[in-house]
């Protein structure tokens, strides 16, 4: 794939956009993050290398455990990247 610009001219005016306050900035076309999206939210930049990881057998309620099936590949990944979330953000 080329990475390369197919205008060496920008066409942004930024001088416009570096005078414009937050009141101006039309974002009719973003909505807002709701609580559902949020959930669904992984987070994967700036996370360290992945460490070595441990095979457990953790007991969870079968309704949570199909919800996270349910998201697709890599639920158990996320489910990790949740509790180290909820972990580093109680230490």
């Amino acid at each position: 794939m080329n990475n390369k610009p197919t205008s060496s001219n920008s066409q942004t005016d930024w001088q416009r956009l570096d005078a414009m306050n937050d009141e101006e900035i039309d974002l009719s076309d973003c909505p807002e993050i709701t609580p559902e999206m949020f959930a669904k939210a992984i987070v994967r930049r700036g996370l360290p290398a992945t460490k070595a990881k441990a095979q457990v057998t953790l007991r969870i309620d079968h309704d949570v455990l199909e919800w996270f099936k349910s998201q697709g590949r890599g639920y158990q990944t996320q489910i990790n990247q949740l509790l180290r979330a909820y972990m580093e953000a109680h230490q």
